[in-house]
């Protein structure tokens, strides 16, 4: 577990040696996550560093001691990105993502059993009443 959030750490850390913060203004990467420059950090620095602390923060909580601290890599959020779906940056899958189906309302449900049932009978019953009457 201790290695669990190790890829959020070095996407933020990419990030920071990225960011305007540290490239243009020449603070340490320290300085920028602390207020004030911890605002001009570009959204994606700032999810980041949120998601680092929600993961970091997880390693002792209780709640997780059966199913372990479950970050979301960056692989995960950068293929999400690519594709439109929703993403969160920690604690597995959005809520949103991967629904079964679209809810349009011009769906068409599935045939019941009994319906395709009654429907064979009918046809059976229509075809022996046309042999039968001729």
């Amino acid at each position: 577990m201790p290695s669990s959030c190790k890829e959020l750490r070095a996407a933020l850390a990419q990030c920071l040696q990225e960011s305007e913060c540290v490239m243009v203004q020449r603070n340490k990467a320290a300085d920028c996550l602390r207020p004030p420059l911890y605002e001009e950090l570009p959204l994606k620095c700032q999810q980041l560093k949120r998601g680092f602390g929600e993961c970091r923060r997880g390693m002792v909580d209780m709640r997780k001691r059966f199913r372990g601290n479950q970050p979301v890599t960056l692989n995960q959020i950068q293929k999400t990105e690519t594709g439109g779906d929703g993403y969160q940056l920690y604690a597995g899958k959005s809520a949103f993502a991967g629904s079964r189906g679209e809810t349009d309302g011009n769906n068409k449900a599935p045939q019941d059993w009994r319906e395709l049932e009654n429907e064979k009978y009918r046809k059976e019953t229509a075809s022996e009443n046309k042999t039968g009457k001729s």
